[in-house]
């Protein structure tokens, strides 16, 4: 296990390494110049001159690479363009939320999918097996900054029961969640349903049917026990895919997450800001990865992780 621990920690480093020159390489790609927006477009050369010394941006491109992974590593993203302080100080109180957001809409998208795909199994081919794949179906399908506008117009507009945006208390909770989980718990219950029906068909639970051990022994102790370790592998990635996709849900709720601060960050042309959010996202996403790959054996004491 700890050799394993090792192996799959020296596998993100190259890992992270591709996402940091990704990252770098956004400001370069992009039209326009740093200097142009930090100084206005009627600044004279004299002060563009002065800002790119002063960035770096006269440096060899490896240069400039390897100062910027050496700053995210100490966790120094320099200063915000457009507001001029620390960038990590604009971001630390932002990722908690954006990290919340995912962390519930995960959490709603496990108990929704695992029962449906659960019920689903169990019931394979009958009217409701087929109302809950549907269900999936239009789950998966909606986009969840149009669910998050229809269930604004329903709930909040139409029927005053949730507020229309903010985050923090109970209430403003409820419909980024459902919004955001909606299509996470389509994709576990049709992962479920699929594990659950490739397992409910294995001779050993035909066998524990055969000793008359209880249908719902059978099905959790015995099917969904060895059932999960694919949706284990669904949960990690759809976690990784809510972070990216509470970039529009925080827009839609104007919640003051990571997300929407790219999303007005881009709008700026506030690099900075834009680059080190992006990395945080694309570390997180590879850190939840690593940790899903642990979780195997915890779930499994049979595989053999060295």
């Amino acid at each position: 296990m700890i050799q394993f621990v090792i192996r799959r920690l020296l596998q993100l480093i190259p890992v992270l390494l591709g996402v940091s020159i990704l990252v770098f390489s956004m400001m370069h790609i992009t039209p326009g110049s740093p200097a142009v927006i930090i100084a206005g477009e009627g600044a004279n050369q004299e002060t563009l001159d002065n800002i790119n010394q002063r960035l770096g941006l006269n440096d060899p491109i490896h240069v400039q690479y390897f100062n910027f992974l050496f700053d995210a590593i100490r966790f120094d993203f320099g200063n915000s363009w457009r507001s001029g302080i620390p960038v990590s100080e604009e971001i630390a109180p932002r990722i908690w939320v954006t990290i919340e957001l995912a962390v519930y809409s995960t959490i709603l998208s496990i108990f929704m999918g695992l029962i449906a795909g659960i019920i689903s199994a169990v019931r394979k081919y009958t009217m409701t097996d087929v109302i809950i794949m549907i269900v999936a179906l239009f789950g998966l399908s909606m986009p969840n900054f149009w669910l998050g506008l229809m269930l604004i117009q329903w709930f909040s507009v139409g029927l005053g029961w949730f507020p229309a945006t903010g985050w923090g208390s109970a209430p403003q909770v409820v419909l980024p969640v459902i919004a955001l989980g909606t299509a996470g718990a389509a994709i576990i219950a049709r992962m479920t349903r699929s594990s659950m029906l490739e397992v409910l068909t294995q001779d050993y639970i035909r066998t524990a049917r055969a000793k008359g051990v209880k249908q719902r022994i059978v099905v959790y102790r015995h099917a969904l026990k060895n059932a999960l370790i694919p949706v284990i592998t669904v949960v990690g990635l759809q976690f990784g895919f809510l972070l990216g996709g509470a970039v529009l849900t925080e827009t839609v709720f104007a919640i003051n997450g990571l997300g929407r601060l790219v999303v007005d960050r881009i709008a700026a042309r506030d690099f900075p800001v834009v680059q080190a959010s992006v990395l945080i996202i694309a570390t997180l996403f590879v850190l939840v990865n690593f940790l899903v790959d642990i979780s195997y054996r915890m779930v499994n004491k049979r595989i053999d992780l060295d």
